[in-house]
């Protein structure tokens, strides 16, 4: 580890709910859960003021309309935010050339490599800079954590949300995480968690009191030595400069082996849906879908299905997840489970009909229900309307979708730089003068001339 703060992690604040707030001056200060908004959907972001309530990431939607029924329930814009992630990291490689993204509002910098920080001082004026030229440029906060290690970094980022940055000093680091939960530490996840739970351990301090060769026992060789070394603040990891990632996958160990057939393929499901979740994180789709089951005996298997062009759908993966487990045996339980997805691209194949039995060539961010059971023609027409999208209509200009169903579409007519909330107009669905259009840029272009347009 270095002597001196100089890695820097930022973390934007409730990104994709932070950006439809910006962007629809009547959610300013609302609840907004953004996601999937279909039967299996599932919540991307949500907003501080929905997460009051119980809302969070990866919960499924049906709960979130639960815990807050009068929430602002949006489909997610990812082009939008893929452009606005764009100018951040723009941002980030203006302070040095070793920026190491994890996700389109998440990176870490190594402020000494760009050499603009050697120390505690010079790193907090570089943290506090970038904040405010986030803010200028995007409109947007992010959260700044400061420290000697990634890992560190990380953490203090964590302690700065929202909308603040954190320093932690070199020689403080044990002091800090000792009396913090065990689930603070990277990796550990409910699973571990529970684990040292049971064996009395719910600390940092306690995972290093029980020492070495006690969590090899618990955890198993490698997972033991690298909890014990994050206990003792030990993180040499240096921060690596962007490249290509060859692919996205997700996988769980479960403590107990998993024998019900049933739950075994529900499983799958689920983990195919993280995996779409953060190959969209990455602005990818992939081609080429990965199952690996390893038994109840150790073995590990690995099967794969190259579809026609590459995908971000998740009826697409789920369906070529569940004819691969088709061909596994699983009789005698299975220990763990995953999915990925490889061959990417930065695209996405535009005949996705052709891929997914169930598909309808709609948006595949949508995972949009409608209102009322109608016939099915009218329900491929409205889902042209993706709650919380961009519309302009010939006679009252800009706006984004509220809802839609019963064959009516409800617009707000508001644009990012709206004094007040915008007028609520509804139209037929297939109203000539109603067309969908890009969305709005969140802080207004300056011309050359330096007067606003």
């Amino acid at each position: 580890m270095r002597n001196a703060p100089t890695i820097l992690h930022l973390d934007m604040d409730a990104f994709y709910a932070s950006v439809e707030q910006a962007s629809k001056p009547s959610l300013r200060g609302k609840a907004v859960v953004v996601g999937g908004l279909g039967p299996r959907g599932v919540v991307a972001t949500a907003s501080y003021e929905a997460r009051v309530f119980g809302v969070h990431s990866a919960m499924p939607m049906a709960q979130a309309r639960r815990l807050a029924p009068n929430a602002a329930y949006l489909v997610p814009r990812f082009g939008l935010y893929r452009s606005i992630s764009e100018q951040v990291m723009a941002l980030l490689h203006e302070l040095s050339p070793l920026v190491e993204p994890l996700s389109l509002d998440e990176a870490f910098v190594d402020l000494e490599a760009g050499e603009v920080a050697w120390d505690a001082g010079s790193a907090r004026l570089v943290g506090e800079k970038l904040r405010a030229d986030i803010r200028a440029a995007t409109g947007l906060s992010g959260s700044v954590g400061l420290a000697a290690s990634k890992m560190l970094a990380k953490i203090a980022s964590e302690q700065a949300k929202p909308d603040g940055l954190v320093l932690i000093e070199p020689g403080t680091e044990r002091a800090m995480l000792g009396p913090m939960t065990v689930r603070t530490l990277p990796g550990v996840g409910p699973a571990t968690g529970d684990h040292l739970r049971r064996a009395g351990i719910t600390t940092v301090d306690e995972i290093a009191e029980a020492g070495e060769d006690e969590l090899v026992r618990l955890l198993g060789k490698a997972h033991g030595h690298a909890l014990y070394a994050m206990a003792l603040a030990r993180d040499d990891r240096p921060v690596v400069a962007e490249r290509e990632a060859k692919s996205v996958s997700v996988e769980d160990t479960y403590d107990v082996d998993i024998h019900d057939r049933t739950r075994v393929g529900m499983e799958v499901q689920r983990l195919a849906d993280r995996c779409v979740r953060r190959l969209r994180a990455a602005g990818l789709s992939g081609r080429t879908i990965v199952l690996k089951v390893r038994r109840y005996d150790f073995s590990t298997l690995t099967r794969s299905e190259t579809l026609r062009g590459p995908t971000d759908d998740p009826a697409v993966v789920r369906e070529a997840a569940a004819r691969l487990l088709d061909s596994v045996d699983t009789t005698g339980g299975v220990r763990l489970l995953g999915v990925g997805v490889s061959g990417l691209a930065d695209y996405t194949q535009e005949d996705l009909f052709a891929q997914a039995a169930a598909g309808d060539g709609v948006e595949p961010a949508a995972e949009e229900d409608v209102a009322e059971p109608v016939a099915e023609a009218e329900a491929a027409v409205e889902r042209r309307w993706p709650a919380g999208h961009d519309v302009r209509h010939a006679g009252h200009g800009h706006g984004w979708v509220q809802g839609s169903g019963l064959g009516r579409v409800t617009v707000r007519f508001e644009t990012p730089g709206s004094a007040v909330p915008g007028r609520v107009r509804t139209f037929r669905v297939d109203d000539p003068e109603l067309e969908p259009v890009d969305p709005l840029p969140l802080v207004p272009e300056v011309p050359a001339d330096g007067v606003g347009v």
